[in-house]
């Protein structure tokens, strides 16, 4: 029987109340929307994984966060690039204002190179684009690959704890969203955040998916522009349609308001819908920005629960300002949506609703529902559709608990008005 022997130590054990914990104190990044994702700001020693498609803007972010590090730190800031050169980089800096004495740039893909920039800038913040493009002599398989990426991001973590400097990696996604590379990429890591977006739309969302220093259901909001990206502190306005337009003095039909929970942060966000009679024997369900799955289930329950035919309709549903709601509590919303632009009758412009639908036509309890209601009174909604049984009372909003999808709709779409032509 083989037993382990003892070795040395990297040092003592201590009592867990004399630990100093100044050492591992965050401080703040100078962007508010990412310091609230990381929960307060960069960790000394702290390894950052950021996700996300080609050209979303991860490597701008960084760029904006590595300029105010250099502002704050009193140790330079590096950014290795694997995938453009110095001057490359210099350019889009220059164009964000991303400029300062103390931030130094290397285009580099061998990871002993990287050290060695190390050693000589000693930074108290490294910036890796990307993890994938860094080669290690210590693995045989090619760039790019399992081996590559997992021995490069372990080394790279090794030496974040041994230099007690923060280290942030952009990391490629796959076709489907995912981090590419070996699953245990994200548990060498403290903190996995995924940047994403639509590429017609300004609108960036910062999701944390891991964070070892801090709540992992946070989300930020940023917006991108031809000067850089900048935080969006009150987002919920860019998810509605304008509604003071003195050219539309009616409310439109096939409009419901809803209120979703991104992390810990309720934004409203409109649902639109279009029902028309189709000429295809196969009539179109389309969707963009929602769940087709959970579209689906609610238009058969509007049809089959609500007597609300429309077999023989195109129905196309949507949300406003590139949002993507994948939560069910965005149904009651989506059903009402339709509903409205099925009987050509526009919906209060005063209400909002949130709810759940089931199978059997009932309005399911969500959580969050008092933020969710504070920040709908907070816009000035004066009426509230939420489920039965909730009883949730906020100032300045009414609450009609709503039982199942008939009584939801019923009150607010009285004229049986058919599908027009």
């Amino acid at each position: 029987m083989h037993s382990t022997t003892a070795g040395p130590i990297s040092a003592p054990a201590q009592r867990i109340t004399e630990i100093d914990v100044t050492t591992a104190a965050s401080y703040p990044t100078g962007i508010p929307e990412l310091d609230r994702v990381l929960g307060g700001g960069l960790v000394p020693g702290g390894v950052i994984l950021l996700a996300g498609e080609p050209g979303v803007g991860k490597s701008t972010l960084l760029l904006d966060v590595a300029v105010h590090a250099a502002a704050q730190l009193n140790a330079p800031v590096l950014v290795v690039s694997g995938e453009e050169s110095a001057a490359q980089v210099r350019l889009r800096a220059g164009r964000v204002g991303a400029l300062h004495p103390q931030l130094y740039l290397a285009a580099e893909t061998d990871l002993a190179a990287v050290l060695s920039h190390v050693d000589a800038v000693q930074p108290g913040l490294l910036i890796v684009d990307s993890v994938q493009t860094i080669t290690s002599n210590r693995a045989e398989a090619a760039a790019g690959g399992v081996t590559h990426v997992r021995t490069v991001a372990a080394e790279l973590a090794a030496l974040a704890k041994e230099r007690n400097i923060t280290i942030i990696l952009i990391g490629h996604v796959t076709k489907d969203g995912a981090i590419a590379g070996p699953r245990v990429l994200e548990h060498l890591v403290d903190v996995v955040l995924h940047f994403e977006g639509e590429q017609h739309s300004a609108l960036r969302l910062l999701r944390a998916v891991k964070n070892r220093f801090g709540p992992a259901d946070e989300v930020g909001c940023f917006q991108l522009s031809d000067h850089g990206i900048s935080g969006v502190a009150d987002p919920s306005g860019l998810f509605l349609s304008r509604r003071d337009d003195t050219r539309r003095s009616d409310p439109v039909p096939g409009s419901c308001v809803t209120v979703t929970l991104e992390g810990r942060r309720p934004l409203l966000t409109e649902v639109q819908a279009l029902v028309a009679p189709s000429p295809l024997a196969t009539p179109r369900r389309t969707v963009s920005g929602l769940d087709s799955a959970r579209f689906a289930l609610v238009l058969a329950v509007l049809e089959r629960r609500a007597q609300l035919p429309m077999a023989a309709c195109d129905v196309f549903a949507a949300t406003v300002g590139g949002a993507r709601v994948r939560e069910p509590a965005v149904d009651l919303a989506v059903a009402l949506a339709v509903a409205s632009a099925a009987r050509d009758q526009a919906l209060p412009t005063d209400v909002v609703a949130i709810g759940e639908v089931g199978l059997s036509g009932d309005v399911r309890a969500v959580r969050g529902l008092t933020q969710r209601l504070a920040e709908a009174a907070r816009h000035g909604y004066a009426r509230a559709l939420v489920p039965s049984g909730c009883d949730v009372t906020v100032q300045g909003i009414q609450t009609i608990e709503i039982y199942d999808m008939w009584q939801g709709i019923l009150p607010l779409l009285k004229q049986n008005v058919a599908i027009k032509s």
